[in-house]
């Protein structure tokens, strides 16, 4: 991984300064917002102030982190999408607005590709956890438990279209249940769904390990499997999916981005892109990552278009084997 983040830094090191000449040479010469389309202390929102805070050193102007949820993210995106081209209104990308919506729900105002890739920054795995008081100790005897209760255990979500619905429902698909077999409880974000589970509201979720990291660690929750092909590195002990007995797990994976508005002018997308090659080799930021289970992966804003969209139809095929769509 190393590697591959300093040739990505190398391959931009050529690319336009972040004050070049020309008419937008002061960029920025104000502050700039970015807009998490979720609500605050969810995985989102963690990695755009761990962004903001990295990016302090670099940029003259400060980035302000503004938290603008509701359906399932997509109020936030389509607010960054209305936005001026001009560099000021940025918009903290993920999975569930970028990719799964646009592949689930026809009626969305905007589709996957009606922004601006400065980057990808992060990969974000999920893991399925219960309480730590639960009795559940592997995922075969949380996955028995809903075979004996059919509809009795809940599980945390933020949302119908977003990666903790699907998470579960890939899981439930590969272990022969009905998307029913358990009922989800639906909350504002993803710090939301796991407090559900700590306070034992809901019996399990699947959620970004950011939101879960912690309180696994502290032993509050249990983490039951994840979504990796190999051990994270903060839960070496955890079954994969592939050990556990469920490698379909693995195509469901969380990830942030920066985005900007469509039409941002090439100058900017460049610029944004030696910033971000630049944070590839801060070892705070990379730290800051790697503290809430992410893993560092920043990508040109090229690949970036080629990565989402490979994660679009990944979801649209997703979408019709299980027969799921949003209206």
């Amino acid at each position: 991984m190393a590697r591959v983040l300093l040739a990505f830094a190398a391959s931009i090191s050529c690319s336009a300064p972040l004050h070049a000449q020309g008419s937008d040479a002061a960029y920025p010469d104000r502050p700039i917002t970015v807009v998490v389309p979720f609500s605050a202390g969810g995985d989102a929102d963690l990695a755009a102030r761990n962004l903001a805070k990295a990016a302090h050193g670099i940029l003259p102007q400060p980035l302000v982190v503004l938290n603008k949820g509701g359906a399932n993210g997509a109020i936030g995106s389509q607010y960054v999408r209305e936005a001026a081209p001009d560099g000021y209104t940025l918009l903290l990308a993920r999975v569930g607005p970028q990719a799964i919506l646009p592949a689930l729900q026809p009626s969305l105002k905007y589709k996957w590709n009606d922004f601006t890739p400065l980057g990808l920054l992060d990969l974000n795995p999920m893991v399925c956890v219960v309480n730590g008081d639960a009795p559940y100790r592997t995922l075969r005897d949380l996955l028995d438990a809903i075979k004996a209760q059919p509809g009795k255990l809940n599980y945390s979500t933020s949302g119908p279209a977003t990666a903790l619905n699907l998470a579960t429902q890939v899981l439930l698909d590969a272990a022969g249940l009905p998307r029913h077999a358990a009922a989800e409880i639906v909350y504002k974000g993803g710090g939301e769904a796991t407090a559900a589970v700590l306070s034992k509201e809901v019996q399990f979720s699947c959620n970004n390990v950011t939101a879960l990291i912690g309180n696994v660690k502290a032993g509050r929750l249990r983490a039951l499997v994840t979504t990796t092909a190999r051990p994270l590195t903060e839960l070496p002990d955890v079954p994969t999916a592939r050990q556990a007995g469920f490698p379909q797990l693995e195509r469901v994976n969380g990830w942030s981005a920066l985005y900007g508005p469509p039409g941002m002018p090439r100058p900017l997308v460049e610029r944004w892109a030696n910033l971000l090659g630049r944070l590839a080799e801060d070892k705070d930021w990379v730290a800051g990552v790697q503290n809430i289970g992410s893993i560092p992966n920043i990508l040109s804003p090229g690949d970036t278009t080629q990565f989402v969209s490979e994660q679009y139809r990944m979801f649209s095929d997703l979408g019709t084997k299980l027969g799921i769509q949003i209206k």
